[in-house]
This record gives structure tokens, C-alpha cells and sequence, in this order.
């Protein structure tokens, strides 16, 4: 099941349903389960409060994920700080929507088992947001 929460922040996801069915389709083409996702739209200062809380960095991004994943079931928190998509989507030139959506299906993609400590992880990583990416246009 996935779950939708703000945290010090005003923000109305409209597309709860088309992400719902969207995540299911990545999860079931990495051969996966659902299971327990929580995506939860925050403030800068409150990621920034997780970030140092619980990981000891001292900075802001887009994106916190936390695995609770169990075998090939899907479970996990993705703390999204709507701040910084929307700057990133201004500094790359594309949509707030667009930019929202890489950052969930990176999310997702970190509970699937993917990095982007080096390289080549950050090359594969964002050769798979972008194949998937390309699913939700269909939807």
C-alpha cells in the first residue's frame, strides 16, 4: 500500500492513483512486491532535520529514503522535500511534475536495490529513471 503525508508543508498531490499504479508497474518489472510505502512531501528544514537527525549530514536535498524492505517486498519512507524539487526543477530546465516524479522513482528505485555512490551507479540509476519515467507517460 502506498501512503501520501505532509510534513510542514501546504502541498495537494493530485496524482495519488496514477503514482499508485505507476510504482506497481516498477515494482513488478524489477521483480517485486508492494508493500508498505510511505511518501511523505516536507519542508527543506524538515529533511534537513532528518538528514542530520538520523544520517549526520549537514545539508539539504530532494530526497531521504529509509528501507524497510523484506526480501522481494517493497517497504520504505521517502521523505520528499517539495523545496528542493521545485528549485531543481528551475536550475534543470523542467517541470516541477517531471522533477517530482524522478525523485519518487528514485526513491523507489533505492528500495529496489539501486545506489548512486559512484559513477557508474549514478549512470544506471538515471538510465532506469529515465526507462521508467517513460512508463508513466503511458498511463
Amino acid at each position: 500500500m502506498i501512503s501520501y503525508f505532509n510534513e510542514q508543508i501546504d502541498f495537494i498531490y493530485k496524482e495519488k492513483v496514477k503514482t499508485r499504479a505507476w510504482i506497481k508497474i516498477v515494482a513488478e518489472s524489477e521483480i517485486r512486491r508492494l508493500g508498505d510505502i510511505n511518501i511523505i512531501f516536507c519542508s527543506d528544514n524538515y529533511i534537513l532535520d532528518i538528514n542530520q537527525k538520523y544520517l549526520s549530514h549537514d545539508y539539504f536535498t530532494d530526497i531521504i529514503t529509509f528501507d524497510y524492505c523484506e526480501g522481494d517486498t517493497l517497504s520504505g519512507d521517502l521523505f520528499i522535500s517539495i523545496d528542493s524539487v521545485r528549485e531543481n526543477a528551475t536550475e534543470y530546465g523542467t517541470e516541477f511534475s517531471e522533477e517530482l516524479n524522478r525523485v519518487i522513482v528514485h526513491g523507489v528505485l533505492h528500495l529496489i536495490g539501486y545506489d548512486d555512490h559512484t559513477e557508474e551507479d549514478i549512470k544506471q540509476m538515471r538510465a532506469k529513471e529515465n526507462y521508467y519515467l517513460s512508463f508513466r507517460e503511458l498511463l
